[in-house]
């Protein structure tokens, strides 16, 4: 990947996730690639361990579970933590949505369409996904589906 785009993934995600997240995503001097639209605009992100991002139209990144192994990482310094328990674990991990009777804890900051990390109670990721309710509705309510599971942690 040249500079140009790793700078500008950079700034996306320091924008999406928080000062600094960039520099944690897309790293100086790590080999990754990126594939393409026809005019040139990043579309996917790929590392050895897979799929870190892929950058849709509308300007934000869609994690993959790379990136949120990555994401995970400064995860105290950016509100984009979702954390259940050992009862719906297993469906998590295999990619099934996660409920919001089933969510122990939620960052405060999450809105509804943010990327999100699932993490058991543990600390172990269990899934990436995006948001349908916000930190404090998760919490808050006893039915629907507060995380749509783009992937699953096998």
């Amino acid at each position: 990947m040249d500079d140009s785009h790793r700078t500008f993934l950079q700034r996306v995600a320091d924008y999406q996730f928080g000062l600094g997240v960039g520099e944690t995503l897309f790293p100086a001097g790590e080999v990754m690639t990126v594939t393409t639209t026809s005019s040139g605009r990043p579309r996917q992100v790929r590392v050895d361990e897979g799929r870190l991002v892929t950058y849709g139209t509308d300007g934000r990144f869609t994690l993959g579970t790379a990136g949120g192994n990555r994401l995970q990482t400064v995860a105290a310094e950016t509100p984009y933590s979702v954390v259940v328990g050992d009862e719906s674990e297993p469906f998590v991990r295999d990619g099934r949505n996660v409920f919001a009777k089933f969510v122990d804890v939620a960052d405060d900051g999450i809105r509804p369409r943010d990327e999100v990390v699932v993490e058991h109670e543990d600390g172990r990721l269990l899934a990436v996904g995006r948001a349908e309710l916000s930190g404090e509705g998760m919490l808050d309510f006893e039915t629907g589906m507060a995380v749509f599971v783009r992937e699953g942690v096998e």
